[in-house]
């Protein structure tokens, strides 16, 4: 196939590339640089089945020749306020990307006849009355608070990309990202994961808010994919949660990072921000990925932790 993916230089759409070029399709790939980085699709210039697009997608998108995909990955994705890179910081151009970005990727896929995927997230539920998390829970979001430029931005993507296939006939999946990990995160994205591997790796207390009961479910970026990739090929419209269903709190996370590190700084407590703040428990419901897709990640979370600091060691 010749598969579009926007938001390519980002962490998720640059490990895509990779997975599609290896799989022997041609990557036609589209970033404005917002967030992605040029270094994370370095490795791929001159390549002879990747192409690249410099282009915001809020704008209308034209790709010359046939696509027989189009991958919707651009949007800015980190939470965290104190970074330029955040979606709080970037509030208009988040909302663009998931709407102008996702109704321009959408057009595209419909001019070739093309199949469609979304990147949706978790984060649609928002902090969740129903726990795991199913496909079929609709999700209790604040729509006017700092967070709900993405997460609002993100579920009324899902709306028309159902829109789409319903009016006009387009083969769209939808996928609903748990969070993620692995190499080419950026250092201050401001989730746990390249927070404590930072803070380890310079031998500083891990910073923990609360009594660290809260959980989250990690799901290393190659199983990711690889779910990812069987939607793409599967027959599935209907939204399909791809995470790791394997809880653990923020303590027990903590000290498992610290003893890969051999970091023995004593944890720093702190007393729960106020305010909008993560949702206290996050897991995904796999049930359907294992059903329609036969999909369940592999990777254990002490492997994807060896496999990712590295990266982060060097990019310190």
């Amino acid at each position: 196939m010749r598969i579009l993916i926007t938001g390519a230089a980002g962490f998720l759409g640059s490990h895509l590339c990779d997975r599609l070029l290896a799989e022997g399709h041609e990557v036609v790939g589209m970033d404005n640089f917002v967030t992605g980085r040029p270094e994370n699709l370095a490795h791929l210039s001159g390549h002879q089945r990747f192409s690249f697009i410099r282009h915001d997608v809020s704008n209308f998108i034209f790709v010359p020749g046939k696509l027989d995909a189009v991958m919707h990955f651009a949007s800015p994705a980190s939470p965290n306020p104190n970074s330029p890179y955040g979606y709080v910081n970037l509030p208009i151009q988040t909302m663009k990307a998931g709407a102008l970005g996702t109704h321009n990727s959408l057009g595209v896929a419909r001019a070739y006849n093309a199949k469609f995927i979304l990147a949706s997230t978790s984060e649609i539920y928002g902090d969740p009355e129903v726990h795991p998390q199913k496909e079929s829970y609709w999700g209790r979001v604040n729509p006017v608070g700092e967070r709900s430029v993405y997460d609002e931005a993100k579920r009324f993507a899902e709306a028309l990309t159902m829109a789409y296939h319903r009016y006009h006939g387009i083969d769209t999946r939808i996928v609903r990202i748990f969070n993620t990990y692995g190499p080419r995160m950026r250092l201050d994205d401001g989730r746990v994961v390249p927070n404590f591997i930072k803070q380890a790796l310079q031998e500083k207390p891990l910073t923990i808010y609360g009594d660290g009961s809260q959980t989250r479910s990690f799901c290393y970026v190659d199983d990711l994919v690889e779910g990812i990739y069987r939607l793409l090929l599967s027959d599935e419209h209907r939204p399909v949660n791809i995470g790791n269903p394997h809880e653990i709190n923020i303590l027990e996370f903590a000290k498992t990072i610290n003893a890969l590190l051999e970091n023995s700084t004593p944890l720093a407590m702190f007393p729960e921000r106020r305010g909008e703040s993560d949702p206290e428990r996050r897991r995904p419901d796999i049930s359907r990925a294992k059903e329609v897709l036969n999909w369940e990640p592999v990777v254990s979370l002490e492997e994807g932790l060896r496999k990712t600091i590295p990266y982060f060691q060097e990019s310190l």
